[in-house]
C-alpha cells in the first residue's frame, strides 16, 4: 500500500482527481507544482517540485520537519525538540523528524500571476499514514464529522476586512534580515486613499487600478467572490464570497489570503490581515463568518422558520456560540493585537450577546420568518485567524448548544450597554478561558488544546519582555 491508501485517502474520487491533475499538468505546459500546507497559524507553508514528480508526491507524499508546526509567528521554535521523545514524549517528534504532506487533488489549481505553477492543498500524516493530530485541517473535519453525526452540515460564507498599501521601500539589505524571534522590519508603506468616506464610489476608484488585478486573480482561482467594497478607515477594503459547505470555506479563506499577498507584492503593494495596524486613524478589520446549518436528510436550512425569526436549532446553535465565546476567543482573535479591536461604540463587539440585524452584537441574526436564507453573522474573529480553527470553534461550540437545547436569551437593542459577558480583553485572557473550558477541550482534545495554549503563551512571553511605545511615553520622564 502507498502512503495514500494507508491514510484512508485513496478514494474512488481522489484517484478520479489525481488522474485529472496528471493530465492538467501535462496539458498546460506546467513547470513546477506547489505543494501546500496551512500551519497551525493559518500560514501557507510546503515545498516546490518540479511537474514530473507530482504523480509519486500524489501517492507516497512529501516529507518535511515537523518542527513546523511547532513555531510562534515569529518562527521561533516554542518546544524542545531535542530530548528523547521530543516535544511529546514520542519517537515521531524527536530531533526535527519528518512528517509527510499529501496532496489533496480536489484543490488542484493553476496560479494565474504564475501561470507555470500549479498548486495543491496537502494533508499531513506520519509515515504511517496516521494524522499528524496538530493538523488544523484534520481538527476541523474532526468537528464536521461530529456535525454530520447529529445530522447537519455546516454552511459559511466569507466577509473579510484587511488594509491594502502602496509599498514605499524595500528593506533587504544585509542589517534588515530577521531571525526567529526577532522578525525583520515591517515594510514602509502609504495610504492609497485617507478612509473615512465609507462605500463611496470616489474611494473605490482610488483604489481600483489594484482592485481589479486582485479581483481578476481570485476569479481565476475559482474562489466565489462576491463583492469588494470600500471599507471605513483608510486604505481598508473588504472582499465578500459567496457560502460553500465543509472543508470548502476555510480552504477558500488560506488560499485567498495568500493569493492577495502574492498578488499585492508582485505590483508594488503591501496586503496586511493584522487586525489594526500601527499607522495614524486606522480602522480595525475584522473576519465576519456568515454561518447556518443544512439538514443532511432534506437539504433544507437549519435555522429557517416559517414563522419565527429562528428555528429551534438556530436558537440552540447561536446560544452554544455565546455561551463558550470567550474560550473560542483564542480560536477567533488568535493574536496579542486582535484584541484591541474588541471596544464598545465601533461596529465591533465587546461582550457575547445577539441581535436581529444589529451590528453592534457578537451574533447578529440576518433574514426573518419564511426566509430560507436566514443565518447567523458572527462578529467576532480577527482576519488573522487560522479559518480551520475559528470555523472549528463555531462547530464544536454550536453542536453543544444543540445537544442542551440552550437557550440564548433575549436580543439586545443596546449591545455596548445590556448586561452579559465581557469578550476577552487580552489574548491571555482568552487562553485562560479556554484552558477550562470542557466543551472546546473534548471537540478539539486535550492534546491539541495544551499544545495550542503553550505555543501562544510563547508569543505573549516574548511581547512581555519587549518595551512599549506607551512604556517610554507614560514613564522616561516622569520618573
Amino acid at each position: 500500500m502507498h502512503l495514500a491508501e494507508k491514510a484512508g485517502f485513496w478514494t474512488d474520487d481522489r484517484k478520479a482527481a489525481a488522474r485529472e491533475v496528471e493530465r492538467r499538468i501535462q496539458a498546460g505546459e506546467l513547470t513546477v507544482v506547489r505543494l501546500s500546507f496551512a500551519d497551525q497559524h493559518g500560514i501557507l507553508r510546503g515545498k516546490t517540485l518540479v511537474a514530473a514528480e507530482i504523480a509519486a508526491a500524489l501517492k507516497g507524499g512529501v516529507g518535511f520537519s515537523a518542527t513546523m508546526l511547532l513555531k510562534d509567528t515569529s518562527h521561533r521554535t516554542a518546544f524542545p525538540i531535542w530530548g528523547p521523545g521530543g516535544p511529546f514524549g514520542a519517537a515521531e517528534w524527536e530531533g526535527a523528524a519528518d512528517v509527510v504532506m499529501l496532496p489533496d487533488p480536489a484543490t488542484f489549481r493553476v496560479l494565474p500571476w504564475a501561470p507555470h505553477t500549479g498548486w495543491m492543498l496537502c494533508d499531513i500524516v506520519f509515515a504511517d499514514g496516521r494524522p499528524v493530530p496538530l493538523s488544523t485541517r484534520h481538527v476541523y473535519r474532526q468537528s464536521l464529522a461530529a456535525l454530520a453525526d447529529a445530522g447537519y452540515d455546516f454552511f459559511a460564507g466569507l466577509e473579510v476586512e484587511f488594509h491594502l498599501f502602496k509599498r514605499e521601500a524595500t528593506t533587504f539589505g544585509v542589517a534588515d534580515a530577521s531571525q526567529p524571534g526577532h522578525p525583520g522590519p515591517p515594510p514602509d508603506v502609504s495610504l492609497l486613499n485617507q478612509g473615512y468616506q465609507y462605500l463611496t464610489e470616489q474611494r473605490y476608484d482610488e483604489m481600483d487600478p489594484i482592485l481589479e488585478i486582485l479581483r481578476t486573480n481570485i476569479v481565476a482561482l475559482g474562489l466565489p467572490l462576491r463583492s469588494l467594497e470600500v471599507e471605513f478607515g483608510p486604505s481598508q477594503i473588504e472582499f465578500t464570497f459567496r457560502a460553500s459547505t465543509g472543508l470548502d470555506t476555510a480552504d477558500a479563506m488560506v488560499l485567498f489570503r495568500s493569493a492577495t499577498k502574492q498578488v499585492a507584492e508582485r505590483n508594488g503593494y503591501h496586503a496586511t490581515f493584522m487586525c489594526r495596524p500601527k499607522l495614524p486613524n486606522i480602522m480595525s478589520s475584522g473576519w465576519h463568518l456568515h454561518q447556518s446549518l443544512k439538514d443532511r436528510r432534506t437539504g433544507a436550512n437549519a435555522f429557517s422558520d416559517d414563522k419565527e425569526l429562528l428555528s429551534p436549532v438556530g436558537m440552540s446553535f447561536m446560544a452554544g456560540l455565546l455561551d463558550h465565546a470567550t474560550a473560542a476567543a483564542a480560536f477567533s482573535t488568535p493574536t496579542l493585537n486582535g484584541y484591541k479591536r474588541y471596544r464598545p461604540f465601533s461596529l465591533a463587539p465587546d461582550r457575547a450577546l445577539w441581535g436581529h440585524d444589529n451590528r453592534g452584537v457578537m451574533v447578529r441574526v440576518l433574514g426573518g420568518p419564511g426566509d430560507p436564507a436566514t443565518h447567523l453573522e458572527n462578529r467576532i474573529g480577527e482576519p488573522a485567524a487560522n479559518p480551520y480553527l475559528y470555523m472549528a470553534s463555531q462547530v464544536v461550540c454550536g453542536l453543544d448548544g444543540l445537544k442542551r437545547t440552550a437557550d440564548p436569551g433575549p436580543s439586545a437593542d443596546k449591545p455596548y450597554e445590556a448586561r452579559a459577558p465581557m469578550l476577552p480583553r487580552t489574548l491571555r485572557d482568552a487562553l485562560a478561558a479556554l484552558r477550562e473550558n470542557k466543551v472546546l477541550r473534548a471537540g478539539f482534545g486535550d492534546f491539541f488544546v495544551d499544545y495550542y495554549l503553550k505555543l501562544k503563551q510563547a508569543e505573549i512571553d516574548r511581547s512581555d519582555l519587549e518595551v512599549s511605545d506607551w512604556e517610554q511615553r507614560e514613564y522616561f520622564s516622569i520618573f
